[in-house]
């Protein structure tokens, strides 16, 4: 089990950059995403009711401690159900000034049933592995290099659960990547709210960040070193970098003051316990994702 790092890293857009290299096809279907989704985002999202996706949770261990418990993965999904479906109680957190932002999403995700074969499942798949850890160059997702192999992801929300170097939290692709390597990758001492999880990453919300990324939501900085990045959604004030730890607000950044950076989002740094809203344009945006890119999952 590896020591849990002390402040929040995401893998998702090293591993976005090496895809826009490696894969002509992925840059040109990025363009297209993107266009589909400002489309869909200015005429607003067409899907109605709740989005209900099937999550398969790919336990890949060396330790008998890195084998998590169904009580821990179970914490997790409980989260990310109160999380993309805004009923997390922590969200009285929000400043007044963009409460009213915070925004349902209207997905709720429940562990599969049935596998790719229709037989019955936990949902859960455990993989012993000699590997004592792994990077954001995808190898937990195949068996060849100390992983396994995910399960359609036009059918399930892949969640790789693992330890991780480099103090990494977790990692995401982006919609319109490669299907075999399609799905979050989250560490296993920050996944869930019981067990192995440790603070300040012990609320689950590695996992909710991620999937934000999933469904095509960028940093709320848009990953630049100064105030020119975007992230392609009106309603998150532009700010400077990542904000770490437990920021007092205001925090002002990129001359977007009074108000300053809106770090208590799901898509900045923070530590778990700061992190508590997405807003209703970065919802648009998941929806839009959802009528496009990944139309085929979920009922």
């Amino acid at each position: 089990m590896r020591k849990t790092p002390r402040r929040r890293t995401c893998g998702t857009m090293a591993v976005h950059h090496r895809l826009l290299e490696q894969d002509p096809g992925f840059r040109a279907r990025q363009m297209a995403l993107e266009h589909a989704t400002m489309r869909r985002m200015a005429a607003g999202a067409a899907r109605v009711g709740v989005t209900t996706i099937p999550v398969v949770v790919h336990v890949v261990y060396n330790t008998a401690s890195e084998n998590i418990s169904k009580a821990q993965i179970d914490s997790q999904i409980a989260v990310l159900n109160r999380d993309y479906r805004a009923t997390n109680p922590d969200k009285s957190k929000v400043p007044s000034v963009w409460k009213g932002f915070v925004a349902n999403v209207r997905v709720q995700f429940v562990l599969a049933t049935k596998d790719p074969n229709g037989k019955p499942t936990t949902g859960v798949t455990r993989t012993k592995t000699a590997r004592k850890s792994f990077s954001d160059d995808n190898g937990v997702k195949f068996a060849a290099r100390g992983g396994i192999a995910g399960w359609p992801s036009t059918r399930y929300l892949n969640i790789w659960v693992c330890s991780l170097g480099s103090d990494l939290l977790g990692y995401a692709q982006f919609p319109g990547g490669p299907k075999k390597t399609d799905g979050v990758v989250i560490l296993n001492t920050a996944f869930g709210t019981k067990g192995t999880a440790t603070k300040p990453f012990n609320l689950g919300r590695s996992a909710t960040h991620e999937i934000g990324h999933w469904l095509n939501l960028r940093h709320i900085w848009g990953d630049t070193e100064d105030c020119s990045g975007s992230d392609f959604v009106a309603d998150t004030p532009n700010a400077a970098g990542p904000n770490f730890g437990k920021p007092k607000f205001p925090h002002v950044s990129c001359s977007n003051g009074p108000n300053g950076d809106m770090f208590m989002n799901y898509m900045d740094y923070v530590d778990d316990d700061s992190m508590c809203m997405f807003t209703t344009q970065q919802v648009t945006r998941m929806q839009a994702a959802l009528d496009g890119a990944r139309s085929q999952i979920g009922t």
